[in-house]
């Protein structure tokens, strides 16, 4: 019976994962095709990956795309992890609070984060532009950070610190000799997700980039 349920599961989630990845591997495997066609093969081709890398609109935006997200994760996460700590070390009615807050931005529709900003940046006569799109690629992405590095904060000795600084070690030391090699993993993941919605945002950006920046 259970080697039968067994089986029953492994194809089940087989089937799953054919149903969410082929589509994917249909269009790898035809975007080497030599035809026009999308039905019909012809041939082995490279030139549509070519043409692509010639289209300087294109290789624009996409060194934009990654310039924001790069820049946008790499700042998020140091704000997001300073803000941690200070979430783990306040009150636990506080830091309740804030953290139900920080979840907002996540659980919004992104037309209406976008929105917010636009009418925020207009509010303060920021001009719409890199700046703008950074600012807003920082502000949706910092509460991932957080979500990321307060489970492995939550998993540290509150002692920890302090016994480091009885030792003879200065806060920054004790925070970077003890405390950082502790929460990088929750740092990494937070930085790859800030990184993937950075990169797959389009919404947001669309409001809050100006008429003359390439995204």
């Amino acid at each position: 019976m259970k080697k039968k349920r067994h089986v029953g599961s492994w194809i089940y989630s087989s089937l799953i994962f054919i149903f969410l990845y082929a589509p994917i591997v249909v269009l790898i495997v035809f975007s080497f095709n030599e035809s026009k066609s999308r039905g019909k093969w012809g041939g082995f081709s490279l030139k549509w990956y070519k043409a692509l890398f010639q289209n300087d609109v294109i290789m624009e935006s996409l060194y934009n795309t990654l310039a924001i997200a790069l820049t946008a994760s790499i700042i998020a996460v140091i704000i997001g992890t300073l803000a941690a700590l200070g979430l783990y070390y306040s009150r636990r009615r506080v830091r309740n609070l804030i953290m139900n807050v920080t979840s907002v931005p996540m659980l919004n529709a992104d037309i209406v984060t976008g929105i917010s900003l636009l009418l925020l940046f207009t509010f303060i006569g920021l001009k719409l532009g890199y700046l703008s799109l950074l600012l807003a690629h920082i502000t949706f992405n910092i509460p991932y950070v957080i979500l990321s590095v307060m489970p492995k904060l939550n998993q540290l000795d509150k002692n920890t610190f302090e016994a480091a600084l009885d030792l003879g070690a200065t806060p920054l030391q004790a925070f970077f000799k003890v405390i950082l090699p502790e929460i990088s993993p929750g740092v990494v993941t937070g930085f790859l997700l800030a990184f993937t919605m950075s990169i797959d945002d389009f919404v947001i950006s669309f409001f809050t980039t100006g008429a003359d920046a390439v995204s």
